[in-house]
């Protein structure tokens, strides 16, 4: 198998780190067979350090969890799932033409629970084009009736390159305009945090001691390592991603070669991510980091006692946060605060 070979060859690439957390996601890994489940993971070992009390997800949509796929991966350490049920709105499913509906959306939450997963995060998707205030909200209220212990909320983008990007050039569709996203991720998170759930980032909100500890690798600049077509990975000084045509992939393995581009991270680049992940997080942006490792006195900028007039951010000692005002602007203030060498 092609991703068990390429481990082998990314062996050192997070030299002698121990392995956290393991995410099996970018796709429905969930439709992998048992053997080839056991084939990666015995690489895994092979070739990493895993710590014992690892958190390992894996990424479904609803209409693959089957009770017995449940047991299955259960059997084999899974002890997370993240669910892209996206809505609970029939509608909303069949205009994402998903293959679930919202009858099989809380059939899977049941067998998951059945199955003994007791962290289950599940994805919604909001500013759809149609969807009212009051549908919006019932879609959370359904979502809270499961009690997962993790919720991640996205707002819907238009790409150009993409489906909805071309009937919205057409003029099929008409995306929710800023208003009504900003009116739903408002409903989100007074909805959310009412009922117990702590915002931690942008798009991520759970249960005290849920937090999604490999997600937050990331916005933590933790190095990792991404495996199979289009997969990234982090090692503090570059940047790597694996191509995304399958074939070329394994063709690449089968040579012994690592199929990704490279991208050594300037000064820039790691001011500037440090700061986008970061300024998104309950932890908040570090200012003597920003200062101390990159000669960069972010608390001096003019810009910055501007946003906090605006009440967009706050200062608490060194560390630097969004308001809830600055969360409905948190891309456009963590750019207007890059440095551009």
């Amino acid at each position: 198998m092609a991703i068990a070979k390429e481990l082998a060859l990314q062996a050192d690439y997070l030299t002698s780190e121990s392995i956290s957390t393991l995410y099996w996601g970018g796709g429905t890994p969930s439709l992998l067979s048992e053997s080839e489940f056991g084939i990666i993971l015995e690489s895994v070992h092979k070739h990493f350090s895993v710590e014992p009390n690892i958190e390992q997800t894996l990424e479904a949509n609803p209409d693959d969890l089957t009770q017995k796929k449940l047991a299955l991966i259960k059997s084999l350490g899974f002890n997370r799932l993240s669910i892209g049920i996206q809505s609970f709105d029939d509608e909303v499913l069949r205009f994402f033409n998903r293959a679930h509906s919202a009858d099989e959306a809380l059939k899977c939450m049941e067998l998951s629970r059945g199955a003994g997963f007791a962290n289950i995060s599940i994805d919604l998707i909001y500013a759809v084009p149609s969807q009212s205030q009051d549908d919006w909200k019932k879609n959370i209220e359904s979502a809270l009736a499961l009690r997962p212990e993790h919720i991640s909320a996205y707002s819907l983008t238009i790409e150009e390159k993409t489906v909805f990007g071309n009937w919205n050039r057409k003029g099929k569709l008409q995306p929710a305009d800023e208003n009504e996203a900003a009116l739903n991720f408002i409903t989100l998170m007074d909805m959310l945090e009412m009922n117990g759930y702590e915002h931690y980032e942008i798009s991520n909100f759970c249960k005290p001691g849920f937090y999604s500890r490999h997600n937050s690798s990331y916005w933590k600049q933790a190095r990792y390592l991404g495996v199979g077509p289009s997969a990234h990975s982090y090692n503090g000084v570059s940047r790597q991603s694996n191509l995304s045509n399958n074939s070329l992939y394994q063709k690449s393995i089968e040579s012994g070669t690592i199929p990704a581009e490279i991208e050594i991270l300037t000064r820039e680049n790691k001011i500037n991510e440090y700061i986008f992940t970061t300024l998104r997080t309950i932890w908040g942006c570090d200012l003597s980091f920003l200062k101390e490792n990159f000669a960069y006195d972010l608390a001096s900028m003019g810009l910055l006692q501007k946003m906090k007039d605006q009440e967009w951010v706050i200062q608490e000692g060194n560390t630097l946060y969004l308001t809830r005002k600055g969360k409905l602007l948190a891309d456009q203030i963590a750019s207007d605060l890059f440095i551009y060498d």
